[in-house]
């Protein structure tokens, strides 16, 4: 008869039917293996650590999937019904913007629930390893019951909570380890709740996944039917888009990349011109229409077909969404790895996730900048700038005017390594964000909805 200390590792989670899910496999030694004392962790740390390795595993899931043909034809078909104009693809790529960056904060708060349940399990497989002596005791008591080997401990942690509940009735539990075996109970009751809750949770995740590889497809073929739209334009902007590059290979700073951009590239100063114009018009209003102006701000849903921004950049505190979804990292004014104090906002995403703009407003630089990598600056009035970096694929172009939920660009799949991402413990993709006021950086949180904490649209 096999002895009770011989308790078996734990299982692997159930794999979930859709899509090949590969099974996440634990690591856990025996029991019998000695314990090595651990130095404590920084619970955030270690919740950022979990959660870096739930979308890995999410990751692996998605490649593994694949949109099938009968879904992608409806896809096209779909956009081929569509009125082909700017405004009605304008239109349609916002609504389709704002699906996906629901289902990807859906998948950010599902990654994080997992994190924590499998923190919780970590938890109470440690708590095993260290009462593995009086588990032994107690499982050696259950064995000499019957003929019947004892039941592993953390493979069949059902089994075994039957086991203990007949000890406990029967009472042949030894006395001096009895509130020992209530624990145990208590502690394997829990571990099969959260495995139930985590395959549930891996389920709605795989599910949301499934829909956010259809949205992708449908966002691809609105900006490929955008870009037919656009293409009269094609030359004169890739002469401004080379322009820009050479700009950026010169400016030193941020402050001088914008304004060398606003000075000599002809659809940037352009912008700026109508920038300027729209604040001198504000500014001769009168204060009742600027009260009709807050309140359109308030409930209004201003024209798709606009080429300048609905609202004063300065009326849009605690109305903006974050660009992406996640979580955030880092704030203005934190450290930023460097000795310094950080400039702007880090949010951590998952790979791939869409980028859009917070706000209306022209695409001053779309492109690669020394260490900030691919990089973003929208002009969006009243002297601001908003700076976005650390993506993979910009889909947006220098000089357009965009309105506020156009996808601009998408994540990676990894983080890029720059200045603005430095001593970051994770390795998801992470989006930079920096706000600007007649080219100085400013602290953007009173603008995020939710107030000044800068999370409301994330998950932590």
């Amino acid at each position: 008869m096999p002895s009770a200390e011989a308790i078996a590792a734990p299982d692997d989670h159930a794999a979930v039917t859709t899509g090949a899910v590969p099974p996440r496999q634990d690591r856990d030694d025996l029991i019998t293996t000695t314990v090595k004392p651990q130095e404590p962790q920084d619970p955030a740390l270690e919740l950022r650590s979990k959660r870096d390795e739930v979308s890995g595993e999410l990751q692996e899931i998605a490649r593994s999937m694949k949109l099938s043909e009968e879904k992608a034809a409806q896809l096209e078909a779909s956009i081929a019904a569509l009125t082909k104009s700017s405004e009605t693809i304008k239109a349609a790529l916002i609504e389709s913007a704002a699906r996906r960056k629901e289902i990807e904060t859906g998948i950010s708060e599902g990654e994080k629930r997992l994190a924590d349940i499998g923190l919780r399990e970590d938890a109470i497989r440690a708590s095993f390893k260290g009462r593995r002596a009086v588990l032994a005791e107690v499982l050696a008591a259950l064995q000499r019951m019957g003929r019947n080997p004892p039941p592993a401990l953390l493979v069949s942690p059902e089994d075994a909570l039957a086991s203990v509940r007949t000890a406990i009735v029967l009472g042949a539990v030894v006395p001096g380890v009895r509130a020992e075996t209530d624990k145990l109970a208590a502690d394997l009751k829990e571990l099969i709740a959260l495995r139930d809750t985590s395959r549930v949770e891996m389920e709605k995740l795989v599910a949301a996944i499934a829909t956010r590889q259809e949205e992708e497809r449908r966002m691809d073929l609105l900006l490929a039917e955008n870009d037919r739209l656009a293409r009269t334009n094609s030359l004169q902007l890739q002469a401004e888009r080379k322009q820009a590059e050479a700009l950026a290979a010169q400016a030193t700073t941020m402050e001088s990349l914008i304004r060398s951009l606003e000075d000599e590239i002809t659809s940037v100063r352009q912008a700026a011109d109508l920038a300027r114009a729209e604040e001198a018009r504000r500014a001769e209003m009168s204060e009742e229409q600027r009260a009709r102006a807050r309140d359109l701000v308030q409930s209004g849903l201003p024209d798709k077909n606009r080429i300048a921004p609905a609202y004063a950049f300065s009326e849009l505190k605690e109305k903006l969404e974050l660009p992406v979804a996640g979580e955030t990292l880092r704030q203005f004014g934190d450290p930023d790895g460097t000795g310094h104090q950080a400039l702007g906002t880090v949010i951590a995403s998952q790979p791939g996730a869409l980028v859009t703009a917070p706000a209306d407003g022209w695409v001053v630089f779309a492109g690669n900048f020394r260490s900030y990598g691919q990089m973003i600056i929208l002009n969006t009035g009243d002297g601001y700038h908003m700076v976005l970096s650390g993506m993979d694929r910009i889909t947006t172009g220098q000089g357009k005017f965009v309105l506020s939920g156009e996808p601009l660009a998408t994540m990676g799949e990894k983080r890029v390594a720059s200045a603005t991402a430095l001593a970051l413990e994770t390795d998801r993709p992470t989006l930079y964000i920096e706000l600007r006021k007649d080219g100085k950086p400013v602290d953007s949180r009173p603008w995020w909805a939710g107030g000044d904490s800068g999370k409301a649209q994330n998950d932590s």
